[in-house]
């Protein structure tokens, strides 16, 4: 990476100024402006998002903000309403008042004497987020968005379900927010007033967990912040962005085929980062391509972006299974719009044991199926942060309890790029069921690799506004959409299919255990083929950014993720260790150390027995200032109800100030 020592213009950065609202609440925001401003008014790039400017995000903030304010753009990182040192209580994701607050800060920032009156968003997951739903509504001076790993569909792609299903990292999700929002701001930006907006925040931000688990089906509370509910009311241009490692990947895919605005899509290999940062690599010069961006849009000037192809993808090459890669073998490829006519259908059909071309002469079977509960404790994250060892490991682990369907070895390589189908026609022996439907890459020594994987929640077969119960034993025809990939399977390797009934911890099971009978006549998989051809050279250069926070490192992280199985007790436990260690900012004189612990169980085949824990330990101190938040959730479930549990303890200096607990008891609607 290189890092940008000497500036194409000086950079001011102003740590902290007050941004009204019109309740009177005020926000927070940290701004660097370049040399001149104030005489030669430039646009401006904002950064909203709840993950506490302050000393969070601050060494992702140093690299980037003032990178643009050196090539000539006011930019403005700014805590949401209730986070960090804003005023206010943070109540839960994209509310109302959120995104009205953006559209006011738009208006402040298009309004000051440094400011030409034209701004662009850019933010990587909720900061994505809310750059798409505040774009939808349209403010005058938003122009231009860069949304990084973020979705369109809250419900159907989001940290909370899939396919109908409840995600684990559902749990984990409401885990972290449970703890940004137990944190006080810091009395050197906000005064005496901190201990006040601190018990505000611990008194009335709630339990997250619980309003989520209110909503199992796609309804109003989904809907709201769905810019899939009303594409046509995103005018602005947008750069979506994400990586196969990131869970977001898919919206890429929706968006460049849905907006009408014009749009520019990007996946690379990686987690849940900005590219510029990206792991697995290659990381690519992400900022150098914002600029490029910001300058036609924000600027008016033609830097040929736009005639360029309207989708980038990393076409990733086979590598053997491990949880963790530095980098991803592949290449760049291009395609001028989406969907594309350069990538067509190739279906594959479902024989015991086996994947065929479909024709004449396909043994037709009825499979049974009734996974272990385990299967999936080699899944991975749905979202990789590539902090922890996350991703999937080795899938002959999962195998071995799924229904598993191999393809004859490739005489030649197949690439595909796009979203796989599955078409099934099944049975359940209950009313409520699920299917997990994993593609990997089969080695010649036999390792599998996880390539892709979906979800489907049986009941919401024919979508999850209204989902129905199985008939038992009845037939019925289902699909299974997979996570979009590119992916490369070499000459001399398999395509394996497994289907499983759990996918626990990454997904919480049925209310009991189902047995599915799959029928393998009419059942089809159907893969994106992408034939390869030349590709038009990719611009993107090595990553470049503005120098690194200065940090002091305490005490290291450190990160695990260990499966315990005790066959004395048939028991089973994932624990995840993401330890971000602790270290002082010196130029803020502040100490802050950030801890989180997960634990997901289940005894041998008992869905009651399922239990996902977590704690969180966050502190912040300086001289004479010292705070520590501890948070607690635990979650089971039996085959009709949710039971959450919640603690949250606040100490200052020695002395615990605040405790709450939440006993709930919430009803399963289908899930």
């Amino acid at each position: 990476m290189k890092i940008l020592r000497h500036f194409p213009r000086a950079v001011r950065s102003i740590e902290h100024t007050w941004i009204p609202m019109d309740d009177g609440v005020r926000l927070s925001a940290r701004l660097w402006l370049p040399e001149g401003a104030e005489a030669d008014p430039v646009p401006v790039i904002l950064e909203y998002i709840p993950y506490r400017k302050r000393e969070s995000t601050r060494a992702r903030d140093e690299l980037m903000h003032p990178w643009f304010a050196a090539h000539g753009y006011a930019c403005a990182r700014v805590d949401i309403r209730g986070s960090g040192d804003s005023e206010g209580v943070l109540t839960d994701e994209y509310t109302p008042r959120e995104l009205q607050d953006g559209v006011e800060v738009l208006r402040w920032l298009a309004g000051q004497r440094w400011c030409n009156g034209r701004a662009g968003m850019i933010g990587i997951s909720w900061g994505g987020f809310n750059g798409l739903q505040i774009a939808a509504l349209q403010p005058p001076e938003l122009k231009a968005v860069v949304s990084v790993c973020s979705t369109d569909d809250r419900y159907a792609d989001d940290i909370h379900h899939m396919g109908g299903c409840l995600l684990g990292d559902n749990l984990s999700w409401a885990s972290t927010m449970f703890a940004y929002n137990s944190l006080p701001p810091d009395p050197k930006i906000v005064g005496t007033a901190w201990r006040d907006m601190w018990f505000e925040r611990l008194e009335g931000s709630g339990l997250w967990l619980e309003q989520w688990l209110r909503h199992q089906r796609r309804d109003d509370y989904w809907s709201h912040g769905s810019v899939c509910e009303h594409y046509d009311a995103v005018r602005c241009p947008v750069y979506a962005v994400s990586g196969w490692a990131d869970g977001y990947s898919n919206s890429v895919f929706r968006l460049l085929e849905n907006l009408r605005a014009p749009c520019k899509g990007l996946i690379g290999p990686w987690g849940h980062r900005y590219p510029h940062l990206g792991v697995p690599g290659p990381a690519i010069g992400f900022l150098q391509e914002c600029l490029r961006w910001w300058d036609q849009w924000l600027l008016g000037r033609e830097t040929g972006i736009m005639d360029e192809p309207a989708l980038r993808v990393w076409m990733q090459d086979s590598v053997p299974p491990t949880t963790r890669y530095d980098h991803r073998p592949g290449r760049w490829v291009a395609e001028p719009g989406w969907p594309s006519a350069g990538v067509h259908e190739r279906a594959l059909a479902l024989a015991p044991g086996a994947l065929v071309a479909p024709g004449s002469g396909i043994e037709v079977a009825d499979l049974q199926l009734q996974s272990p509960l385990t299967v999936g404790l080699f899944a991975g994250k749905w979202c990789s942060y590539t902090a922890a060892p996350d991703l999937p490991h080795d899938q002959r682990q999962e195998d071995g309890g799924a229904l598993v369907f191999d393809s004859d070895t490739l005489a030649e390589d197949l690439e595909i790029l796009g979203t796989p189908l599955l078409d099934l026609e099944l049975s359940a022996s209950r009313p409520v069921a699920m299917v997990a439907a994993r593609l990997s890459d089969v080695r010649p020594d036999g390792k599998a690799t996880r390539v892709t994987y979906g979800l489907l929640n049986l009941t919401h077969r024919d979508g999850s506004a209204a989902p129905r119960g199985l008939a038992p034993d009845r037939p019925c025809r289902v699909r299974i959409r997979l996570n979009g990939i590119a992916q490369r399977f070499p000459a001399g390797h398999r395509l394996r299919l497994a289907l499983s009934t759990s996918y626990w911890p990454l997904a919480w099971p049925p209310p009991q255990p189902v047995q599915l009978s799959v029928h393998t006549g009419p059942s089809r998989l159907k893969l994106p083929a992408r034939p390869r051809r030349d590709e038009p050279p990719a611009p993107f250069d090595a990553p470049e950014t503005a120098p690194p926070l200065k940090r002091e490192l305490i005490e290291p992280e450190h990160h695990n993720w260990r499966v315990i199985r005790d066959l004395a007790d048939d028991s089973s436990l994932l624990e995840v260790i993401n330890d971000g260690g602790t270290y002082r900012i010196p130029v803020i004189d502040l100490q802050a150390q950030r801890k989180a612990q997960e634990w997901y169980s289940c005894t041998a085949d008992d869905f009651a027995s399922v239990r996902g824990e977590t704690l969180w330990t966050r502190s912040l101190s300086r001289p004479g200032w010292s705070i520590r938040t501890v948070t607690r959730t635990v979650l089971t479930s039996d085959p009709t109800h949710f039971f959450l549990h919640a603690e949250l303890d606040a100490w200052e200096g020695d002395a615990r100030v605040f405790s709450r607990n939440w006993n709930l008891q919430i009803p399963r609607d289908g899930v």
